[in-house]
């Protein structure tokens, strides 16, 4: 859902996705003395799967990056809503 080329989930899918990230998905910060260096050295140190543009090693990636395109594709078949 979506204009352009931002896609949505409209409104009932954004307050599932909001739930489970609620639910599921985590923050953490620290000080860091040099904090523009910090997160490509996570990156680099920690296996992310969902970060399909900086963590390139996941074997994950190529399946997610299917997924991905096949939605996108599915969002563009789909008719424009507010």
């Amino acid at each position: 859902m979506g204009s352009g080329r931002r896609k949505t989930f409209g409104t009932a899918g954004e307050a599932a996705l909001s739930q489970w990230m609620a639910e599921n998905a985590r923050v953490r910060w620290v000080e860091h003395p040099e904090a523009w260096t910090a997160e490509a050295d996570l990156i680099a140190r920690l296996d992310l799967p969902l970060n399909l543009d900086q963590s390139k090693r996941n074997a994950f990636r190529p399946r997610l990056k299917e997924l991905r395109a096949q939605a996108r594709q599915r969002a563009r078949e789909r008719p424009v809503t507010s």
